[in-house]
């Protein structure tokens, strides 16, 4: 399945409103999805917020000129195409304009054919990179599931039924435990795999935004809508949407959630026509669904239609012999980025890692080895690297004669443990500790700086 013109956006960036109009006038007919903007700085907003496919950029720009906005852009943005245009073009310029990373350079008048002809080609190379990135990325492992534990290798042999299906899927599990993971990899080994994967964080988005950024707009439906703008289901079709958090929806974006999945069509914001997609739906969730149904939270209906294949990710507490495989990994690839030799950790300090329960899962135990990898200062990792509440998780006093320790030093070692733990649960933030465990923010402060803990930054 290839991406069409139907569902490609190109974004037109030129000062003459007359080129403007025509061009997308003229792209429109040809099927394109168009946004046009009059210079460098909207379309720089323009690469950053939209998932755009071409970008077609003239020379002469008022403020930034075009080769300043193409350099901005192929640092944003480098696998994105962008054809340059110009009715004052010289060699040098075309030189510059392709060193800077331009896929092909248009001299105006601008030719309709020549045009469309050098975005189809854009788009054929374009698609053409992703393919080899996802090859790339089936060579070397990327985004694969890490751990040999049974409960990982259950979940493996269920990706692996359930991928190449059409079904739909709602993956449920802790925050932090791999949820998108799981989804990309369904994606990856699915038939839609040469598709764009598309995800959204329903949870990270604004009540009031997320029925353009689902659905898209169309020119005027707002103040500010400038031009028809696609949302995520545009950008999906023919691959996967992957609606994570799916539980924080309101219940009447969840209607036309529901509307799509039974009639496989929606009408942007501002629009009266059907837009027709063709996508697969993953969905995933922290929350217990069932309870949000009784609660009055969730529709009843969307929960069945989204809940054909379930799946259960793990907590990682309860696959512990799977920590050490992650604790290497991620010291692998973040000193790859820090561009070091990878260090060894130490027996003690992996001990340590494998006891602790990680309340925020994966997520968590990769940002604690990204920070010991960049700061611990010798070339391995030792049990003094790690943080008080690892260090100090599941400490058990006087478990040998020799380890006998006094009542003051107990009380110390537990206080420590305790303000530790509570930090983190309450995300590092000392107002709500403090008031928590019945202390001021001063005396939090002097016991912190007692014990040497530190906020994690």
């Amino acid at each position: 399945m290839r991406k069409t013109s139907l569902s490609s956006v190109v974004l037109i960036v030129d000062d003459e409103a007359s080129i403007r109009r025509s061009l997308g006038n003229a792209l429109e007919d040809e099927g394109f999805m168009v946004r046009a903007v009059e210079d460098g700085e909207k379309a720089l907003s323009a690469v950053r917020d939209d998932n755009l496919d071409v970008v077609l950029l003239d020379i002469w720009l008022p403020g930034r000129d075009g080769l300043e906005v193409l350099e901005q852009i192929k640092k944003d943005r480098p696998d994105l195409p962008v054809i340059m245009i110009s009715g004052h073009g010289t060699v040098e310029t075309a030189v510059r304009a392709t060193r800077l990373g331009a896929f092909d350079f248009i001299e105006k008048p601008l030719s309709l054919d020549k045009v469309i002809l050098t975005i189809n080609h854009a788009l054929e190379l374009s698609r053409l990179t992703r393919e080899y990135k996802r090859l790339h990325r089936e060579a070397v492992g990327e985004d694969d599931l890490i751990g040999s534990s049974h409960l990982i290798h259950s979940l493996r042999e269920q990706i692996n039924k359930v991928a190449p299906s059409e079904g739909w899927v709602l993956i449920t599990g802790e925050n932090g435990t791999g949820k998108e993971v799981v989804a990309r990899t369904i994606h990856r080994k699915s038939l839609r795999n040469e598709e764009p994967f598309v995800p959204v964080n329903c949870a990270a988005i604004p009540e009031e935004l997320i029925e353009s950024e689902l659905f898209g707009y169309e020119k005027g439906a707002f103040t500010g809508a400038e031009g028809r703008k696609p949302g995520k289901f545009d950008m999906a079709d023919q691959g996967t949407i992957f609606l994570d958090e799916i539980a924080d929806m309101s219940l009447k974006t969840q209607a036309k959630v529901l509307r799509i999945l039974q009639e496989h069509q929606f009408e942007r914001v501002g629009g009266t026509s059907p837009v027709q997609v063709d996508v697969r739906v993953i969905a995933a969730t922290n929350q217990n669904l069932e309870d949000a149904i009784k609660e009055g939270r969730f529709r009843e209906d969307l929960y069945y239609r989204l809940n054909v294949i379930p799946l259960n990710v793990p907590p990682l507490r309860e696959r512990a012999e799977d920590i050490p495989l992650f604790v290497q990994h991620f010291v692998k690839v973040f000193s790859e980025k820090s561009r070091i030799k990878p260090k060894k950790v130490k027996k003690k300090a992996m001990h340590a890692l494998t006891r602790y329960p990680w309340p925020g899962n994966v997520r968590e135990l990769k940002n604690i080895i990204e920070r010991m990898v960049i700061l611990s200062t010798g070339k391995e990792i030792e049990f003094s690297d790690l943080p008080p509440a690892i260090s100090l998780s599941g400490i058990k006093l006087a478990e040998t004669p020799d380890e006998k320790v006094n009542l003051r030093k107990a009380r110390k070692a537990f206080e420590k443990e305790y303000i530790s733990k509570r930090l983190i649960a309450n995300s590092y933030n000392i107002s709500r500790t403090a008031k928590e465990l019945g202390l001021d923010r001063a005396s939090l402060y002097r016991k912190m700086k007692e014990y040497g803990i530190e906020i994690a930054k």
